[in-house]
């Protein structure tokens, strides 16, 4: 998900990382913060298409590891 910059800088940081794939949820409003739990960035949180969480990274992460966890 990305709040804390602009939507430009969030497309750029999934552009740097190769990332296609998985979609980013872009909210400004912070209600995806409430709703996962974030307190903070970097964050990343990994959900399928029902909504169930496949993981969670809450501080810094490394990308890779996150894409190992895609299905």
């Amino acid at each position: 998900m990305g709040a804390q910059d602009t939507k430009d800088e969030a497309d750029d940081f999934k552009a740097d990382g190769g990332v296609e794939t998985p979609a980013m949820i872009w909210d400004p409003s912070f209600d995806s913060w409430t709703h996962y739990g974030v307190r903070g960035q970097p964050a990343a949180i990994l959900v399928d298409a029902n909504g169930n969480e496949l993981g969670r990274w809450l501080g810094a992460f490394d990308l890779d590891e996150v894409l190992d966890t895609l299905p």
